[in-house]
């Protein structure tokens, strides 16, 4: 009760406080009360069996059929009709639903169990290539239905765009060539840097891991089906195919999508102020030219308030640096760190 009482002076609703700790507000109430007045809970509960309570065996022949090899896979809802089709009556569903409950049976049951999956290892980047990201995404083509692919390599810390080209196919081949033709063309030593992608074919080929292997590059994957696992590459993408420059029709060719997404890669790194990383563009932080850029910010906004002080009620924007980055945190972060995802 002092725990409830403590957290309701804090601000916290007193059934939110309770439900925390197994209870209900009724109880609190009734604790209450009885600690004011010195009396004893007077609540007996029934004196007597219900005379149609089920017996051990009844019981035990419910649980049976609940998890025989027809049934394991099926809830009460639908086991009990099933029964009923086979001219044959055990129990009811809620007393199904009621015994599973008791033997702690109310999860999947065996093989029905669904397959589960740990969350991706949270990766920490605190300067350029350390943590690269990167995903496929589809570009339309000439004729309906047909595509293009485009393969984008992105560092994490600095939003930079590392690597882009558009194929014709979906091919852990090419990932592996473009990878590697992003390595050299950054100048960066593979070995030790963290690449983390989807589950799909391209990105767990054989060709692909057995080039990162080769380069001592840390492989980090999504969860199957789970795209906010690789939250970097998809908030890119949208960026990208929300751009007012994205065409509305489909590309004529391969080398039009290629001429396109080339320009809108130097666009992205040079020109656009990125939201997450005080709205600098990649390449000024990439290359360590966002310190200078937020002093200076830090210093017109200190003398805006220094002449006119009135108009500031508390201390200026933070325009400090960002100075890490996680992927897949172990813990949500607030929701005003959670922009820090957006493109």
């Amino acid at each position: 009760m002092s725990l409830v009482e403590e957290a309701v002076e804090a601000g916290a609703r007193q059934e939110a406080a309770a439900g925390i700790l197994g209870l209900k507000a009724r109880t609190l109430q009734r604790w209450r009360q009885q600690s004011e007045e010195g009396g004893e809970d007077r609540r007996r509960g029934p004196l007597a069996e219900p005379a149609n309570k089920l017996s051990p065996t009844e019981q035990e022949t419910v649980l049976k059929t609940a998890n025989s090899a027809e049934y394991r896979d099926l809830s009460p809802a639908q086991i009990v009709p099933q029964l009923a089709d086979e001219g044959t009556y055990v129990a009811s569903e809620s007393t199904f639903y009621r015994l599973l409950r008791a033997a702690k049976q109310m999860a999947h049951r065996l093989r029905a169990k669904p397959a589960t999956c740990k969350k991706p290892r949270e990766q920490v980047a605190t300067g350029p290539n350390q943590v690269w990201c990167w995903d496929i995404t589809y570009l339309p083509g000439p004729v309906r239905g047909t595509f293009f692919f485009l393969y984008l390599f992105m560092d994490v810390w600095s939003r930079k765009i590392v690597g882009a080209r558009v194929y014709g196919e979906e091919s852990a081949e090419r990932a592996s060539q473009l990878f590697v033709h992003s390595c050299i063309r950054q100048g960066v030593e593979p070995g030790g840097l963290v690449l983390h992608s989807d589950n799909g074919g391209p990105m767990k080929g054989s060709t692909m891991l057995a080039t990162l292997q080769w380069l001592g590059v840390v492989p980090s994957f999504s969860r199957p089906h789970v795209s906010d696992d690789n939250p970097y590459s998809e908030a890119l993408f949208r960026t990208l195919k929300y751009a007012p420059e994205y065409p509305n029709r489909p590309f004529f060719s391969l080398e039009e999508a290629q001429r396109w997404v080339e320009a809108f890669v130097l666009w992205y790194n040079t020109q656009h102020r990125h939201s997450a990383i005080r709205f600098v563009t990649p390449d000024q932080r990439h290359f360590g030219q966002e310190e200078a850029i937020l002093a200076n910010r830090r210093e017109v906004y200190e003398e805006a308030q220094r002449k006119n002080p009135s108009r500031w009620s508390g201390s200026i924007r933070d325009w400090s640096p960002v100075e890490e980055v996680l992927l897949n945190p172990q813990h949500q972060p607030a929701k005003k760190a959670q922009r820090g995802q957006a493109a």
